[in-house]
C-alpha cells in the first residue's frame, strides 16, 4: 500500500484536476445549457439505403411533377453537407447505380429519363470546387477537435513542468534536489562482495538535503530477467517548527513484497524527536522508532526481501530549534537481499 501512496504523491494532481473540471464544464455548457441543434440536413447525412429510398422518391416525383430545376436540386442534395457546401456527386452516382442494379421497386423509364435530365443539366453547368473537409463526419470533427483540445493541455503542462525543471539552470541556482542527487552520485557504495555477503539485487544511494519538501524517492525490485518483485523507498514522515523549508526530523523508509500483504516500514527520527514522547506517539503507528545515527544500520523483512538502510551520512540543522531536531542531510544506502528461509 505505500508504494501506492507514494505513487499517488507524485502524479501532478493540479493540471489533472484542472483537465477534468474544465472538461465536465465544457460538456456541461454542450450538452444541456447551450446545446447544438442539428435541423434542416440533407439527404448526404442518411445512411447508404435511405439515400437509395431518397432518390428512388425523387424519381417517382419527378414523373407526376416534370420540374427539371426541382429534379436536379433533389440529385445535388445527395452530396451537398448542411452547410450547402458541393461535393463531387460520388453519393448521388453511388446510389443510382444501385438502383439501376435492381429496378423492381423503380420504372426503368423514369429513372433512365431522370439520369438524362441530371447528366445534361450537370454537364452544362461550371464544375464546382470541392470542400475538402466536408466529407468528415460530426463524429471526426469531434474527435478532432478534442484531439487539439487535448494536445493544447498536454503541451501546456509540459511547457510548465520544463519551465520550472530547468528554470534554475539558466540562472546558475542550484535547488537542494540537485545537490541531493550530486551527493549521492559521489557517494560510495559498499562492496558487499568483500565483507563476504552476496551482492544485492538492487543497491541505491539517496540524500535528503534541506529545502527539498518533495523529497519522496521509490525503486522498483526486479530480477534479472526483469520479474517484478516489489518496492522500496524512503520519503518525509515529519517536520517539526514552522515556516519554509520544512524542517524534517523523521523520515519513513518502507519495502513492499508482492508475496507479502503487508509493507515492512521503519521510521528514522532525529535525537529530539525520538526523546519526545509527543513526537513518538504521533510516529509509533506508522512502524518501528528507530534514532539516527552515523554508520547506523536499519534492516526491514518481508516474506521473500531484505532492505538493510545504512546512514552514510548526517548533519543536523543548526537554528533556533532544539539541539539535533532536524536534518541538514541525510545519505542512505538501499540495499536489497532475497530473504533466505
Amino acid at each position: 500500500m505505500q508504494f501506492v501512496v507514494a505513487f499517488l504523491k507524485k502524479l501532478p494532481w493540479v493540471p489533472i484536476v484542472l483537465f477534468f473540471v474544465g472538461l465536465a464544464l465544457g460538456l456541461t455548457w454542450a450538452w444541456w445549457i447551450n446545446p447544438t441543434t442539428f435541423v434542416d440536413a440533407t439527404p448526404y447525412y442518411l445512411r447508404e439505403d435511405l439515400r437509395r429510398d431518397y432518390l428512388r422518391m425523387a424519381i417517382d416525383s419527378y414523373r407526376v411533377n416534370p420540374d427539371a430545376n426541382l429534379a436536379v436540386d433533389r440529385y445535388k442534395n445527395l452530396d451537398r453537407t448542411q452547410d450547402g457546401e458541393p461535393l463531387n456527386h460520388a453519393n448521388a452516382e453511388k446510389a443510382f447505380s444501385e438502383i439501376q442494379a435492381d429496378l423492381q421497386k423503380t420504372d426503368p423509364a423514369n429513372a433512365q429519363n431522370y439520369k438524362q435530365l441530371v447528366d445534361s443539366v450537370l454537364a452544362s453547368e461550371p464544375p464546382q470546387p470541392t470542400d475538402g473537409n466536408a466529407g468528415l463526419s460530426t463524429a471526426g470533427k469531434l474527435a478532432l477537435g478534442f484531439a487539439l483540445v487535448a494536445l493544447a493541455i498536454v503541451a501546456a503542462v509540459g511547457f510548465i513542468y520544463y519551465r520550472r525543471l530547468f528554470s534554475n539552470r539558466g540562472s546558475g541556482e542550484v535547488t537542494p534536489t540537485m545537490q541531493a542527487v550530486e551527493i549521492s552520485r559521489k557517494a560510495e557504495k559498499t562492496n558487499f562482495e568483500q565483507m563476504g555477503l552476496a551482492p544485492p539485487i538492487t543497491q541505491t544511494m539517496t540524500t535528503y538535503v534541506l529545502g527539498d519538501d518533495l523529497y519522496d524517492e521509490s525503486f522498483s525490485i526486479d530480477t534479472q530477467a526483469g520479474e517484478f518483485m516489489g518496492e522500496y523507498g524512503v520519503g518525509v514522515s515529519e517536520a517539526i517548527g514552522v515556516g519554509e523549508p520544512k524542517k524534517v526530523t523523521a523520515l519513513e523508509i518502507w519495502l513492499f513484497d508482492k508475496n507479502d500483504i503487508k509493507t515492512a516500514t521503519k521510521v528514522l527520527m532525529s535525537k529530539h524527536a525520538f526523546d519526545d514522547p509527543s513526537i513518538r506517539g504521533r510516529l509509533e503507528p506508522k512502524g518501528e522508532l528507530v534514532v539516527v545515527e552515523p554508520q547506523a544500520q536499519v534492516l526491514l523483512e518481508t516474506a521473500t526481501l531484505q532492505l538493510l538502510a545504512t546512514v552514510v551520512d548526517l548533519e543536523y540543522g543548526r537554528s533556533a530549534l532544539p539541539t539535533d531536531s532536524y536534518f541538514e542531510r541525510i545519505t542512505l544506502e538501499l540495499a536489497i537481499w532475497p530473504r533466505q528461509g
